[in-house]
């Protein structure tokens, strides 16, 4: 038969175990989609979401890459850090531009290398100027030091709100883009999710402060980064924010599907509308900026 002493002794070692437990958890570290990446493609790419999502990136990313390459007379070299499954770089590929694909997960680049290798087969596009860097972005420093070209456009989407430290990958950008290069980041937007939940009624979710989402599989980042904060590193590092756009300004709020929602084209044609028109761009689940480096 247990003690008094005994059991408050036993309390006080499971109070320490999860005190533990909390701290570990608290660990920031960044995050890699190797063990979900089947998970990954389904839930972000399976969809009227990543329809969406592709559309006003392509809109953005590609008519200012036209226009740099008129600029500048020549393919663009462009680096996509954190590319996941890669489609928007790979596209550009297709496009003769030079591209460097780099991903912390294999299994994400190896999805991304299976659809370069359908392009092939269905366009006999043989000659794709394309490498590829499976590493955390800061061991690229290392993979890259042989060649002193910088990069005319560095793509990083979806990747800042995994980052243990992102405003460190800041330096990395200025470290490998040209003078008058520019950075396309496109990032979750918190104010998002706080919207939504309260259209959802979920107000016992915004009332828990200590709410974290479940990693394991979730894909809602649990340190999302503002974009007031984004634009605070962008003017400290000396860029100028040349356009931003909202992703799914308004599709993931419409719980009732009606008239146009059940047209997938209709919905893609609004949300390009008004992915670029205030006040509606910030009410985007993700938000993407384009900005452009002071020479």
């Amino acid at each position: 038969m247990q003690t008094s002493h005994e059991n408050t002794k036993k309390n006080e070692n499971q109070l320490i175990d999860a005190s533990k437990a909390t701290q570990q958890e608290d660990i920031r570290t960044d995050r890699s989609f190797d063990a979900i990446a089947d998970h990954f493609e389904k839930k972000v790419y399976g969809g009227l979401k990543g329809d969406i999502r592709l559309a006003v990136l392509r809109r953005d990313i590609f008519e200012y890459s036209t226009q740099m390459r008129r600029k500048l007379g020549r393919p663009l070299r462009i680096l996509d850090v954190g590319a996941g499954l890669a489609q928007i770089a790979i596209e550009l590929a297709t496009q003769g531009h030079s591209v460097v694909i780099n991903d912390i997960s294999a299994n994400m680049l190896e999805k991304a290398q299976a659809r370069v290798a359908q392009i092939d087969k269905d366009w006999d596009l043989k000659d794709l100027d394309i490498t590829w860097y499976v590493c955390p972005y800061q061991a690229l420093q290392d993979k890259l030091a042989k060649d002193t070209n910088k990069f005319d456009l560095i793509m990083s989407h979806a990747l800042l709100e995994w980052l243990a430290e992102p405003a460190k990958v800041m330096d990395f950008f200025d470290q490998h883009l040209t003078d008058d290069g520019a950075l396309s980041l496109c990032f979750y937007n918190p104010a998002s999710f706080d919207y939504r939940n309260l259209i959802m009624g979920n107000f016992n979710l915004l009332d828990n402060t200590d709410y974290k989402a479940d990693n394991k599989k979730s894909l809602t980042p649990n340190h999302p980064v503002a974009k007031e904060e984004v634009e605070s590193w962008l003017a400290a590092h000396h860029y100028h924010v040349v356009l931003t756009s909202g992703l799914r300004v308004f599709h993931d709020y419409a719980p009732l599907k009606r008239g146009g929602h059940n047209d997938p084209d209709a919905v893609i044609r609004m949300e390009l509308r008004y992915s670029q028109l205030e006040p509606y761009k910030w009410l985007g689940r993700y938000l993407h900026i384009l900005a452009a480096r002071h020479a």
